[in-house]
């Protein structure tokens, strides 16, 4: 069967025509900023040997060839005090055959029992765990790369970095690591295959780093910082990559389901499923990636975290399949949903909302293969090009989604383009055509332009722009737009700010994107200062920090939300935080706001329409994650609307050793107004059994009392190597309608999945 049968052909003329007089019109705009364009000069750099030899990777240095690659021993703290000497040495081992990266490191712990590595479970975050990293910025333009991690227990964690400082760790590439305790520390051993990576043939020098992080005295070091970051615009260079090989370039990965689905009650039924699947991935060069996926089954992808919303607007939940996971960075449009500019320093951002933050993205995939309820919808085949050619970053996809309910066979087309002027200049191109989750036709187009420079008067400051516009059957040809600019002072440490300016209007309508609101425009600002103490004091840092939000009614400029608060931030070396916040709030609700509904439908509260003023207070604590027990707790109390509010929510940790782990969260909310009083709660249990490094059992349980729902989801994952895995996924769910503590099951999904990669 061919291609055609799985992905009718598209007429994407009008799509086209969009997307290749904006690029142009960008390459034009660009010309005259080129000269903007200047490389930092303050950078270490290190000549790597190719050498012809079989490393057996199992965490121990001791092959001949490590003596022949390329040390690096001149390592410094990132934190507690930049550019100190570390308190315990690091030496790194570089070398590279046609095939592969290879890194070795050797971590000396003059106290071995100070290592922390409680995640033996592949693939887990390793957040409270020691780390060692290698940051890779194959283009050395200090925008893009990758981050591979590995903790003493040899589990591997990578991520993509997108818009230079976030790193999304939902990514999954092919590569092997293995670490060995020592009687001095531990050791490790990284094989980066060419395969699992997008180069630049011909160039010779990249962009790399290496990272270490201490847990139990918090302590971060680094081959190259600064203003405390580490990330691609901050890395070292490495030459000599020469030579290298990709084989064929192309991954097949065969996977089949086996699923048996279960309806209880009347009308309760059983059906069975073999489903068969087929991923391709070949690199038509060594920056550019085909993607081909047929028949596509989602069954073994994590499920979401349950949220609570106590807003008029909508959720946002991240993206978590693989397939719309390689290459994300490339997809990312305008800066749109960073907010929280910089996690380092804990300023992060919380006037503004999450889905407020990610309003008005132009591509959200999420939007593909989910209807309008949440219900699944058939993936029938989907294909991707994205990579780089020459100085453009280039993104398409093009998806079928099959028919289901009212919705009709739907074919999705996103095209991204972004010319990369220099180090410093971005200027792109976006066009996306097709609606997933409706039958009305809907296109968007749209160009944006970012600016970053990382050494301007020993600061990092960045801004961006953007515009787009949809053209939707049945809407006006008016008001259809949205456009703002970014502005940034994102350093980790000392001064540190941003002023973010949206506008959305009416009838933008981002049918593959995200919106939460229309006929607004934003403006969300913050501003502040954090000071680091001496390196022995046990506060390591403190912040404090003003921001505000304030979202108006375009029609007639009218306030719809405004928040305030300021906050205060510390970080201890014991790798705890606390924070207090004092939060002003103020809201215009043009119609009854319907805050509760009960699940069945016995009582409803609303709050009438007007204008609202309340504050409250905030205070949290967390605790570092390198102890047996961890987690944190948060309160949230003062006035709501025209009543009272009570906010408590947190997590507790268990780690007797690093196969088990169990966590216990919770989030409790009381609401008292006028017209009624209610409590929302919700509740997630969650245990990990990690067998070895390559087998391991979790569970999931959430329940929360307003929808009377328990959701428990079990999954047994073996992946004997990278790019093979197996999954036996259970999910199961239950209510209680009638809220006697009694649950009954509605639900139930048995699914066996399997997927092997052949790498040619």
């Amino acid at each position: 069967m061919s291609v055609q049968d799985y992905l009718p052909v598209v007429s994407c003329g009008r799509v086209a025509l969009f997307f290749i007089c904006i690029t142009g019109a960008c390459l034009g705009l660009l010309i005259p900023v080129s000269v903007l364009a200047q490389q930092t000069a303050d950078t270490k750099s290190i000549d790597l040997p190719q050498l012809n030899a079989d490393i057996t990777i199992n965490g121990s240095l001791d092959e001949s060839a490590w003596a022949q690659a390329a040390l690096i021993e001149d390592l410094h703290q990132v934190l507690p005090e930049e550019y100190a000497t570390p308190t315990q040495p690091t030496q790194v081992r570089v070398f590279l055959t046609e095939n592969a990266l290879y890194v070795g490191a050797t971590m000396t712990e003059s106290d071995p029992g100070q290592i922390t590595d409680r995640v033996l479970r592949q693939g887990q975050a390793l957040s409270g765990d020691d780390v060692f990293a290698v940051i890779l910025d194959p283009y050395l333009d200090r925008r893009n790369g990758y981050r591979f991690e590995v903790n003493p227990n040899g589990v591997r964690w990578e991520g993509l970095f997108q818009n230079i400082t976030g790193v999304e760790g939902n990514w999954q590439g092919i590569w092997e690591a293995r670490s060995e305790r020592t009687e001095n520390g531990w050791t490790t051993e990284i094989r980066i295959p060419f395969q699992s990576l997008s180069f630049t043939p011909g160039s010779s020098t990249w962009g790399i780093n290496f990272n270490r992080i201490r847990r139990n005295d918090n302590e971060n070091i680094a081959w190259m910082s600064r203003n405390r970051e580490i990330n691609p615009s901050t890395a070292g260079t490495a030459t000599g990559l020469d030579g290298m090989r990709q084989g064929v370039g192309l991954d097949m990965v065969p996977s089949m389901t086996l699923r048996r689905n279960r309806t209880f009650g009347l009308g309760s039924f059983e059906e069975d499923h073999y489903e068969p699947q087929l991923d391709v991935f070949y690199k038509v060069t060594p920056q550019l990636n085909a993607s081909l996926t047929l028949n596509t089954d989602f069954s073994a992808t994590e499920v979401d975290d349950r949220q609570v919303n106590l807003t008029r607007f909508n959720l946002f939940f991240p993206e978590k399949r693989d397939f719309f996971l390689r290459d994300v960075d490339i997809f990312e449009f305008g800066q749109i949903g960073t907010g929280n500019f910089n996690s380092t320093s804990g300023t992060g951002s919380s006037a503004i909302s999450t889905p407020a933050r990610q309003s008005a993205r132009p591509f959200f995939s999420r939007k593909i293969g989910l209807g309008p309820n949440g219900e699944l919808i058939d993936i029938v085949g989907g294909v991707k090009l994205s990579g780089r050619v020459g100085d453009w970053n280039v993104g398409t996809l093009l998806i079928n989604q099959d028919e289901s309910g009212f919705i009709d066979s739907q074919n999705i087309f996103v095209g991204r383009t972004v010319l990369n002027v220099g180090s410093r200049t971005q200027v792109g191109a976006i066009v996306t055509d097709g609606n997933p989750q409706g039958n009305i036709d809907n296109t968007l187009v749209g160009t944006d332009i970012r600016y970053r420079n990382t050494s301007f008067y020993g600061n990092t400051v960045e801004a961006s722009a953007f515009y787009q516009q949809t053209d939707t059957d049945g809407l006006a040809s008016q008001d259809n737009a949205s456009y703002g600019l970014n502005l940034f002072l994102p350093n980790a440490q000392g001064w540190q700010g941003l002023y973010q300016y949206k506008r959305v209007e009416e009838n933008f309508f981002p049918a593959v994107g995200f919106v939460n609101n229309t006929d607004v425009q934003d403006h969300h600002g913050n501003f502040g200062y954090r000071h680091f103490l001496a390196p022995d004091s046990f506060f390591r840092s403190i912040a404090l920090l003003a921001e505000g939000y304030r979202s108006e009614n375009l029609d007639d400029g009218s306030l719809n939300t405004e928040n305030i608060n300021l906050r205060l931030t510390s970080f201890s070396n014991t790798n705890d935080s606390y924070w207090t916040r004092y939060n002003y709030f103020k809201e215009v609700l043009r119609q009854p706001f319907t805050i509760f509904r009960a699940s069945d439908g016995s009582r409803t509260i609303t709050i009438p329409a007007g204008e609202y003023a309340w504050a409250d207070g905030f205070l949290g604590l967390t605790f570092g994650g390198q102890r047996k027990i961890s987690g944190g707790i948060q309160f949230q109390g003062g006035e709501f609307y025209d009543g009272t509010h009570f906010q408590k929510n947190g997590s507790v940790t268990w780690r007797p050793n690093r196969n088990f782990a169990a966590t216990f969260s919770f989030t409790e909310n009381r609401i008292k107004l006028p017209d009624g009083h209610f409590t929302l709660r919700l509740y997630g249990l969650n245990s990990q059994y990690a067998f070895s490094s390559t087998l391991s059992w979790t569970n999931l349980i959430q329940y929360d009392n307003i929808s009377e729902n328990m959701g428990l989801n079990s999954r047994l994952h073996w992946i004997p190597r990278a790019g093979q895995q197996a999954f036996l996924v259970l999910n199961w769910g239950l209510t209680d309608a009638d809220k006697d503590n009694h649950f009954v099951s509605t639900v139930a999904d048995l699914s066996l999945k399997f997927n092997y990669t052949f790498r040619f």
